[in-house]
């Protein structure tokens, strides 16, 4: 059977004017043959009656199934980040390495999206039997990666929730969650992102960290608050009694690793600890 949206090798069964038509191994020369059309200019040079062509089948502009040897970026079933050429009435259109673009109805939005911007996309076959987009990747991505508590990964932002955290698609195929109390600063769907992995579910999901190890991300805090005071004059409002809010919106990190941070100041003698805040030395 010929299959929408998948790379696949078909085989000529005659030729016309217009190119060439494919159809499965076994039905060639049949007079039930499913046969699908290869345009002219995508006809390898050479190629006959017979020959087999590996193909990605969509459809085009009039709906209508064809053939090509192009490569799109995204296939049926699978995840890619991919950009908005074009915001209309009916959703976005994007880029996707073919003559026509990647339908991303507004129903299949996150987020609104904007031109010129990149989103993580999965490729899904709507109830018209057309391909189009779709922002809501979370059945999409695996579960079976081989990456270990400690390892350092790459990932796309594609989901928030309030109560739980930040959604990642590591390396755009693994399904992975940064929890909210390991959020230190903002992020929006699209990001791209580096971080750390701090353990696997046991549904296989990864859990992630932006955050380093504590001996190391202690120094790495300690050296982002004296940046902060020499911005400031050498004195910042806030100590140990501070809110843990007012902490994360200012220097993006627990009051615990805040606490950590400015008494490893304190006992390097870089710091001086007032009711009033914190004061270089």
């Amino acid at each position: 059977m010929i299959e929408l949206g998948m790379r696949q090798k078909l085989f000529i069964d005659h030729t016309t004017d217009f190119g060439v038509y494919l159809c499965e191994e076994e039905q060639l020369g049949t007079r039930d043959a499913d046969c699908i059309l290869l345009p002219r200019k995508q006809v390898p040079v050479g190629a006959k009656k017979g020959d087999g062509v590996e193909v990605f089948v969509y459809k085009d502009s009039k709906d209508r199934p064809i053939a090509t040897v192009n490569l799109p970026k995204v296939t049926l079933g699978e995840v890619a980040v991919l950009d908005v050429l074009e915001v209309t009435k009916i959703g976005a259109f994007l880029g996707w390495g073919l003559e026509k673009d990647l339908l991303l109805p507004y129903g299949e939005q996150t987020v609104r999206v904007k031109k010129g911007e990149k989103y993580l996309v999965g490729l899904y076959i709507d109830k018209s039997d057309r391909l189009c987009a779709t922002m809501k990747v979370y059945d999409f991505l695996r579960t079976d990666s081989n990456y270990e508590e400690g390892d350092f990964v790459q990932g796309t932002v594609f989901g928030e929730n309030a109560d739980y955290g930040i959604f990642v698609a590591v390396d755009n195929r693994y399904n992975a969650m940064i929890p909210k109390n390991e959020m230190v600063r903002k992020l929006n769907i699209g990001d791209e992102i580096q971080a750390r992995v701090v353990g696997r579910r046991e549904d296989g999901k990864l859990n992630l960290s932006l955050r380093e190890k504590g001996y190391i991300q202690m120094d790495i805090d300690a050296e982002d608050i004296l940046r902060k005071l020499e911005k400031n004059g050498g004195f910042l409002p806030y100590h140990d009694k501070s809110s843990p809010e007012e902490i994360r919106r200012e220097f993006g990190m627990s009051k615990n690793e805040f606490k950590r941070a400015i008494g490893r100041l304190y006992k390097a003698r870089k710091i001086i600890i007032t009711d009033r805040g914190i004061q270089s030395i």
